[in-house]
């Protein structure tokens, strides 16, 4: 299994403020994940055109009313549009959401709560939300897991990463994401050599089940 020290960073190197860390949980005892948790909803779909493709999520709104309502705020007022993937691990999953061009940082709005405990797990396809060493530290950065990792999921010793929807088109759109070459340079790694940009997220209606 590939180390996970550093892999969910923002894209720094240094520990200090990186968001999406799993360098252990320094924090009180994360709560009892559900061991019976829901199946994720389709409350809402989003079109996410990429210089690489497009690809379609469905967002869950409905189990992950915090985690969902975050992403759908953002999409609102169109904070991804001109965002990059800026972060991409072959065999494990695809970053984005905090970076313009050029790794210019696009600060988001107010952290948010934890509800990686629901028990949804971050199986391949699966959207959840980056953090820091702090549980409650997700703003707009997000990621794609491109196997199962259930290693992000919550337990009794990991706060874990709260998945809040699924891929349910465009699957090879992010696996050929992750597999682009990389660079590590200026206190960022596993950065694209070529930017990955984000042009737009969009509603679009969600297929049908």
């Amino acid at each position: 299994m590939k180390k996970l020290s550093g892999l969910l960073f923002v894209g720094c190197i240094a520990l200090t403020g990186c968001e999406g860390s799993t360098d252990g949980d320094l924090t009180p005892t994360p709560p009892k994940p559900d061991p019976t948790p829901p199946a994720l909803a389709a409350d809402v779909c989003y079109l996410m055109k990429t210089t690489k493709g497009d690809i379609t999520l469905a967002i869950d709104l409905t189990n992950m009313p915090i985690t969902g309502k975050n992403f759908k705020q953002y999409v609102d007022k169109s904070f991804y549009n001109g965002t990059l993937f800026h972060r991409t691990v072959n065999n494990f999953m695809i970053q984005g959401g905090g970076f313009t061009t050029g790794l210019k940082s696009k600060p988001g709005d107010a952290p948010i709560k934890n509800e990686a405990a629901v028990g949804i797990s971050n199986k391949r396809g699966t959207i959840s939300m980056a953090r820091t060493d702090d549980p409650n530290s997700a703003t707009s950065q997000f990621f794609i897991n491109v196997l199962d990792n259930p290693h992000l999921d919550a337990s009794a010793s990991s706060y874990g990463y709260a998945v809040f929807g699924k891929v349910v088109d465009g699957m090879d759109v992010a696996d050929q994401i992750s597999i682009v070459p990389t660079k590590s340079s200026g206190g960022f790694a596993n950065t694209p050599v070529q930017e990955i940009l984000i042009n737009s997220v969009a509603e679009t209606s969600c297929p049908a089940a």
